[in-house]
């Protein structure tokens, strides 16, 4: 892997794709398919119980070789083997990359350094099913010998949106009589107006820090301290049975005061946005159960294996994340859209944006030199059918073009026959009718569609958890590959550091004294007046 040398500026690909650009502007999808009766063959696969249709995009044939060629062209592959292997390719924080062992199996180590880190990884779950099991049984008791009956997730970034996603996504296999709430902001509403539906004798409360020292999780925990002072008149309620911490810090949260045995720990090269997987995932595992969170592991890796070993032409992160660059770097387009035909997948937008920004909303190339290409898209989205009734608008009649990832399941056993067939209905149609557009009928031009919207369909044959694993996997590996091809360190995020410390700056002294722009001196005015 030479980062040194490699900018995909300079690769004849890049040269190649830009030459593409101006001819494909003038192309229409619909022509794509009508000159290839073999499209939709040649652009579809199925990983598992995940099959995407990638067709419906802006993308001939030719186009097709040369982003493979700018693929074959980039670090990716030694990339991502130095990914696998341990090798440490975040490289401004020197640190390994490597959620996957999170869900490999002893099968698939290839050294003894890996077996170590795959036994590791093995006996920290088994902490978590422990703990989930007992808590799942009723067994896990609070201070006055009642049984946990609410189980609230204090956490925030990866620590929050991933178990947050999966609980809600995988309803369908949660605990009849369990409740999982999740508090994240640091607005204070969300705590207090949580923690005054629940009873204290019943509830636990997971601390998921990776080092412990996170403001906004550690104020949220002192709320929920000193709430279980209040109503159970406990002194330092974080000692007690009402409290787990989940971190890879355990030192730090054994100073908290959380007991040894109430500690449920990861490794440091878990990173926050890659960490459901591990000891993080604890409130999943008590929803649906540890099997099912295994399941969940299961899928992951099918993904992992497939993106290790598929060629590039039939790897699907690899396919995902050549068709966004095509969009961003060669036909200037700044945002993609995640519509999920599926009201349990309401939060995956909110978790992708995270996992794409903030992984790869990078301006400075891993040797250090300044970007001279786009990279990380504007990801948004919302559930269909709502956003047809919101920006589809936008989407079929508007000047923009935003290419759509659709996402649904085949089956849904939540669902019934009446619903169901509605709801995939909306989503084909909606797919079909962005591509193919329509003609204004005479005099009526606002009823015009131009149609050559591009889009992916990813059906999966039902949400299971094993499926789950997959769908998020697979976004994992997209993320890396365009971070690989534009030479990017998608792993850190020094970006909130410089708010982290002016906000800290802000809460500890005079705005008079301190080097605040005028803007922000008038503001803190009016709230000091106004508060």
């Amino acid at each position: 892997m030479n980062d040194k040398s490699y900018s995909p500026s300079s690769t004849a690909a890049w040269s190649a794709l830009h030459s593409k650009a101006s001819d494909t502007k003038e192309a229409r999808i619909t022509d794509l398919f009508a000159t290839d009766p073999q499209r939709v063959n040649k652009f579809s696969l199925s990983v598992g119980d995940l099959f995407l249709d990638f067709s419906k995009n802006l993308v001939s044939d030719s186009v097709w070789s040369a982003l493979l060629a700018l693929a074959e062209q980039s670090p990716l592959e030694s990339h991502r083997s130095a990914m696998f292997s341990g090798q440490p390719i975040n490289n401004t924080e020197g640190r390994a990359v490597l959620h996957a062992a999170l869900r490999a199996e002893l099968t698939d180590a290839k050294t003894d350094e890996e077996k170590a880190r795959i036994t590791q990884v093995k006996e920290q779950l088994q902490a978590v099913k422990q703990a989930s099991d007992k808590i799942r049984a009723g067994q896990w008791l609070g201070s006055t010998g009642k049984a946990i009956t609410d189980v609230v997730n204090i956490g925030i970034g990866g620590s929050d949106l991933g178990p947050k996603l999966a609980c809600a996504a995988l309803e369908e296999y949660s605990h009849p009589d369990l409740n999982l709430h999740f508090i994240s902001n640091v607005d204070g509403a969300e705590i207090l107006t949580t923690l005054k539906k629940l009873n204290p004798e019943t509830t636990l409360v997971a601390l998921a820090s990776k080092t412990f020292t996170t403001q906004e999780t550690l104020l949220n925990a002192k709320t929920a301290i000193d709430w279980f002072k209040e109503k159970l008149g406990l002194e330092n309620a974080q000692s007690t049975s009402h409290f787990v911490g989940l971190t890879a810090n355990p030192d730090n949260a054994k100073a908290y005061g959380i007991p040894d045995d109430q500690i449920l720990a990861f490794a440091d090269w878990v990173g926050g946005r890659y960490s459901l997987w591990s000891s993080i995932g604890l409130s999943i595992a008590i929803s649906i159960g540890f099997e099912q969170f295994e399941q969940m592991l299961a899928g992951a890796r099918e993904m992992d294996i497939h993106f290790q070993q598929a060629p590039l032409e039939r790897n699907m992160p690899v396919i995902m994340a050549l068709l966004g660059i095509w969009y961003s770097n060669f036909l200037n387009i700044e945002s993609t859209a995640v519509i999920p035909y599926c009201e349990r997948l309401l939060l995956l937008p909110s978790y992708l944006q995270q996992l794409d920004m903030e992984s790869n909303g990078k301006a400075t190339q891993r040797n250090g030199e300044p970007v001279d290409y786009e990279t990380g898209a504007i990801l948004w989205g919302q559930t269909g059918t709502n956003g047809q009734h919101a920006f589809f608008q936008l989407l079929h009649q508007g000047t923009r073009t935003v290419p759509i990832d659709f996402i649904a399941a085949a089956k849904d056993n939540l669902s019934n026959a009446e619903h169901h067939p509605v709801l995939l209905g909306n989503m084909l149609a909606q797919s079909a009718a962005l591509m193919t557009g329509q003609a204004a009928p005479e005099g009526q031009q606002h009823r015009f569609y131009p149609g050559n919207k591009p889009s992916n369909t990813l059906l999966l044959k039902e949400l299971s958890p094993k499926n789950f694993g997959a769908l998020i996997a697979l976004y994992e590996h997209k993320v890396f590959v365009q971070g690989s091809i534009w030479n990017i360190n998608s792993f850190d995020q020094w970006g909130v550091e410089l708010g982290k410390k002016m906000a800290n700056e802000f809460l500890a002294g005079d705005l008079e004294t301190a080097d605040f722009d005028p803007s922000t001196q008038a503001l803190f005015a009016f709230i000091e007046e106004n508060s």
